[in-house]
């Protein structure tokens, strides 16, 4: 290959005079001690040169290196820079943040949070009631199941007793035990009171002993608490409270429907009424009637209504609905008024 040309005016490069010497040297050996000083300083110079060339080259390298370590620190410096302000901006948000949250809580959250808490609330409050409505109607649906379960006659015993017990005479009752009404025992027929028939009773169920006759003057009637005498003819003198002027009289009996014999045999059918003095002198006759055992309560109007009171009343009872060892009697009213209506008054002269 051929050599690169030297540049005369590198100084790194060897100088003729060297070259021409070395050539001197080879072909005049004898002359080397005469030239070795010229050598020696000649030596010491082209070690100086490349010296000198290789502090150059490590002085620019060293300046190009400053240049690049420059440009490191400038992009060191930019980044530095941005990370420094993203830190502030960051501690100035975490000191700023927490009052507009607070803030935020307290116009945004509290408010909606309350209203949630005052519904949750409510709520509770409606659940309760709606329990205690549950409760109620469940009570009501197992009071309709044992109505729907019960049969139709005790249906119909139920609906009579609520009419017994109930007075549907809009009339003031005279031979009331309560206001001072008496049983005149000499005008009235014995009670039935056969051994025989105690334990007849005894076999219905009635009662255990015979009701005296004043029990027809109180207004309790339940099955077995009536006065009963012998046979299909009997009376009975009730003193009234005071002297009234008669006008209609009550009897009243249980339904067949609660009846433990399951009949009405037992029951008044004709009777005639009889007014009376106290002490009993004189009977007037007041009308005759016939009771119907289907109606329990019947009022009868007097068909003889004369213009004087009297002190008491005779019930004269001459047939029952079929029984022939005793009859019963459950309560009987008498009504009128303690003044002489206006239209028993006679009428005057012109």
């Amino acid at each position: 290959m051929p050599r690169p040309s030297r540049n005369p005016r590198d100084p790194c490069s060897p100088s003729e005079d060297v070259a021409h010497s070395s050539r001197h040297r080879r072909c005049n050996p004898r002359g080397q001690n005469t030239n070795r000083a010229a050598e020696a300083s000649s030596a010491n110079i082209t070690w100086l040169t490349c010296l000198v060339c290789f502090l150059r080259t490590q002085a620019q390298e060293i300046l190009f290196n400053t240049r690049r370590s420059k440009l490191l620190c400038q992009k060191l410096m930019e980044k530095t820079g941005v990370l420094f302000l993203c830190v502030f901006g960051f501690w100035m948000l975490s000191m700023h943040l927490p009052s507009k949250m607070e803030v935020w809580q307290d116009d945004s959250i509290n408010s909606p949070l309350q209203s949630l808490r005052m519904y949750q609330e409510m709520v509770r409050h409606h659940t309760g009631e709606i329990q205690d409505l549950r409760g109620s109607m469940n009570q009501l649906f197992a009071k309709l199941r044992e109505m729907e379960a019960m049969s139709d006659e005790q249906k119909m015993t139920q609906k009579i007793m609520k009419m017994i017990q109930g007075d549907y005479i809009e009339k003031p009752d005279f031979a009331l035990k309560s206001l001072g009404a008496s049983i005149d025992f000499e005008h009235t027929s014995a009670t039935y009171n056969h051994n025989k028939a105690r334990s007849y009773w005894n076999w219905i169920r009635l009662w255990n002993y015979a009701q005296p006759p004043d029990v027809i003057l109180e207004p309790n009637v339940t099955p077995g608490n009536c006065w009963a005498f012998t046979g299909d003819r009997g009376q009975v003198t009730i003193r009234l409270a005071q002297k009234v002027y008669l006008s209609n009289i009550t009897l009243q009996h249980i339904p067949k429907t609660i009846s433990l014999s399951g009949s009405l045999d037992t029951a008044p059918k004709d009777f005639v009424i009889y007014g009376m003095e106290n002490p009993p002198r004189e009977e007037v006759f007041l009308g005759a009637f016939q009771f119907q055992p289907e109606n329990t309560i019947q009022m009868f109007p007097l068909q003889n209504k004369p213009p004087r009171g009297f002190a008491a009343v005779k019930v004269k009872i001459s047939s029952n609905w079929g029984n022939p060892r005793f009859t019963c009697l459950y309560r009987v009213r008498v009504h009128g008024s303690v003044t002489l209506p206006k239209e028993s008054l006679p009428e005057s002269l012109p």
